[in-house]
């Protein structure tokens, strides 16, 4: 099971309203400890979502670059619109966690992304800055599932450490959905270290 001090028992939905996308209707739910927060953890919630079955279910760390300005340093707003698109097929859910930089924040992923200019790594970049390699935890992500009503889930990752933590969680984990994004110039060696480094779930 989670530890009980990875699990953000204060955590609650504090706002929910009905937001059509292109990927369909969703329930969209602002989870925080504080209602004045003004950046909470997002969850999107198909309006079909049969929460009785196993659900397909994305966990998403936020990540301004990839996600909203499309940057190829990444895979990750790519990652996003797919799982957007398998959401609204499978009447799915998405969580949108907000731990930018794998938890390191903005202007340290900046900071680190100059160092990987100079010739690091994405492991060594943070180090270098005194950081962890990878800050985020995912006790949020089994909380928010957990108030939604989630029992099982299809997760859609390659990543290990959201599998141990659904694993190691009352949400029962039924499968695995790979998530693997084509390898572009510019983020071939970051792709490289998350699969050789880092032991994410995919081939380059």
């Amino acid at each position: 099971m989670v530890k009980m001090n990875s699990i953000h028992k204060k955590l609650h939905s504090q706002a929910e309203a009905l937001i059509p996308t292109p990927w369909g209707n969703y329930r969209l739910l602002a989870f925080a400890e504080d209602p004045t927060d003004w950046m909470p953890h997002v969850a999107l919630v198909h309006e079909y979502a049969d929460l009785s079955r196993p659900v397909l279910t994305r966990l998403h760390s936020e990540c301004l670059t990839g996600d909203l300005f499309h940057s190829k340093r990444c895979d990750c707003g790519e990652q996003l619109l797919k799982s957007l698109d398998l959401i609204g097929q499978h009447r799915g859910i998405l969580l949108y966690l907000r731990q930018e930089g794998r938890g390191i924040g903005l202007i340290n992923k900046l900071k680190a992304y100059n160092l990987q200019d100079l010739g690091l790594n994405t492991i060594d970049a943070n180090v270098h800055l005194g950081l962890k390699i990878d800050a985020r935890e995912y006790g949020i992500a089994v909380e928010m599932l957990l108030q939604i009503g989630v029992q099982q889930v299809h997760l859609l990752t390659n990543n290990p450490d959201k599998i141990e933590a659904l694993e190691n969680s009352p949400i029962q984990l039924v499968s695995r959905v790979p998530l693997v994004m084509p390898a572009q110039q510019e983020n071939l060696e970051y792709l490289r270290i998350k699969r050789e480094a880092m032991g994410h779930l995919f081939d380059l």
